[in-house]
């Protein structure tokens, strides 16, 4: 029965969440870990995602029974008791602000209640089912766990938070089209107005390409301003070339929901790629800007 209740928490989504909060938070220590806070953001990361998620499950039934993808989710088959999952949703919330307003930071603990009030109160209850820009919506909230890594070390909203911010924000554009054209069929029989089911493959496939250039601009302005380092520039750079390579040129070559299928599983890679380089090879901007001056002066 446990599992059931697991499932309900979307442990993949918690997965990401996770890996982009802890990226965060390496980034802004700068190699020097305080373990303690880096243990309560990940407790109270997973717990905020979980809780939200178990929310979204509850609020989303009758889209998931028409969905095949999701028609065998625990509170479609009624395997869970709606009660015990709305109880599990406020309990690991609790949980989860409690442990990122007493051991992180309280910009830290804003960013956690800021991405679940927009996930469950503007995305889930509203703009999921109600308009092409919910997939913009969705972005600002799956966009904070990796701000919330960064302010629990910090507690500033700097240059470094906001790119990482804006970056997340972009990325999950061009990935949630990727899904919604490889699961079209879905996401038309559950009547969900995102872009490429409102609009069109075609124009989603655009949004897609120009969301990817996006992408690659400000996560390269990490290391422009001295957050992150060449190393990190280079394959941020690749990765973007060849995730903007499948979104042009792979499109004419194989049928549109396996193209779909492609472009969601390496916007994944992209993304963990992305925070992999921004927690081996970061740089502080205080060290780099003498740096920078000193080669501006050469010119």
């Amino acid at each position: 029965m446990f599992k059931h209740y697991l499932q309900l928490t979307k442990p993949g989504i918690i997965r990401g969440n996770l890996v982009a909060a802890a990226a965060g938070f390496f980034l802004a220590s700068q190699g020097q870990i305080d373990w303690q806070t880096f243990v309560a953001v990940c407790v109270g990361t997973t717990l905020i995602v979980a809780s939200g998620c178990v929310f979204n499950n509850y609020v989303d039934r009758d889209i998931d029974a028409k969905m095949q993808r999701t028609c065998q989710r625990e509170l479609v088959q009624k395997i869970v008791p709606v009660s015990h999952a709305i109880s599990l949703g406020f309990a690991s919330g609790f949980v989860g602000f409690a442990t990122l307003y007493f051991y992180t930071s309280f910009l830290a603990f804003v960013f956690g209640l800021l991405g679940f009030v927009v996930y469950v109160g503007f995305y889930t209850l509203y703009y999921k089912r109600q308009s092409v820009h919910g997939t913009l919506i969705g972005g600002l909230s799956g966009a904070c766990p990796p701000v919330i890594g960064y302010c629990a070390v910090t507690n500033q909203f700097d240059a470094g938070a906001v790119i990482l911010f804006i970056t997340f924000c972009i990325w999950q554009i061009p990935h949630s089209y990727a899904i919604a054209i490889y699961r079209f069929n879905d996401y038309k029989a559950a009547n969900i107005p995102v872009l490429p089911i409102k609009e069109g493959v075609d124009k989603a496939r655009t949004h897609i390409i120009a969301y990817i250039v996006a992408f690659a601009i400000a996560a390269l302005a990490l290391s422009y301003l001295g957050y992150a380092g060449s190393w990190y520039a280079l394959g941020v750079g690749l990765v973007s070339l060849y995730w903007l390579y499948l979104a042009k040129v792979s499109f004419q070559k194989m049928p549109t929901e396996q193209w779909g299928k492609q472009l969601t599983i390496f916007s994944i890679v992209s993304i963990m790629v992305f925070c992999l380089l921004i927690s081996i090879d970061f740089t502080s901007p205080e060290l780099a800007a003498p740096e920078m001056e000193r080669h501006a002066k050469q010119y």
